[in-house]
C-alpha cells in the first residue's frame, strides 16, 4: 500500500514557524517516525508552496496510490482548483491540519476542500497525519 502526503505552503517551516501553534519538530523528523511506525506501507512525501504544483502531484498519484493525506495550508480556505483536483482522482483524500482551525481566526473556519475529501482531521498536532493514515487504512479494509 502506498500513501502520499502532500503539504502546502509554509509547512516546510515546521519546527521554526510559530512553534506555539505548530510545534518545534520539523516535518522531516516526524516523517522518519511515521515511516518507522508503518513499515509495511510506502509513505511518500511532497511539499510545495505553489498551488499548481500541488495539483500536479494530486493528478500524478491520485489514480495509483491507496490514498492521499493533504494539508493544503492556507489554500484550504481559498482553492476551488484543489477541490476539483481531489474530485478528479480515484484515491481517497483526508484533509489534515496540525492546529484546530476552528479555534483560530474566523477565515480558517471554512474549507474549500473538505467537501471533496473522505474526512477531515485537525487539532492533534503532527499526530493528525497518523490519524489520517489510520483512517485511510480503515477505509481500505472496509471496501
Amino acid at each position: 500500500m502506498r500513501i502520499q502526503i502532500i503539504n502546502g505552503p509554509n509547512i516546510n517551516l515546521l519546527g521554526k514557524r510559530e512553534p506555539g501553534i505548530y510545534g518545534a519538530v520539523s516535518f522531516e523528523d516526524y516523517l522518519t517516525e511515521l515511516r518507522a511506525a508503518y513499515p509495511n506501507l510506502t509513505i511518500d512525501y511532497y511539499q510545495s508552496n505553489i498551488e499548481g504544483k500541488m495539483i500536479d502531484k494530486i493528478h500524478e498519484v491520485g489514480f495509483e496510490d491507496t490514498g492521499i493525506v493533504l494539508n493544503a495550508g492556507a489554500y484550504t480556505h481559498t482553492s476551488i482548483a484543489l477541490q476539483d483536483a481531489i474530485r478528479a482522482v480515484t484515491a481517497p483524500t483526508i484533509e489534515v491540519h496540525i492546529s484546530n482551525v476552528h479555534k483560530r481566526e474566523e477565515f480558517r473556519h471554512k474549507s474549500m476542500i473538505s467537501c471533496a475529501c473522505l474526512g477531515v482531521i485537525c487539532g492533534f498536532g503532527l499526530d493528525s497525519y497518523r490519524l489520517a493514515i489510520e483512517a485511510l487504512l480503515h477505509a481500505q479494509q472496509t471496501q
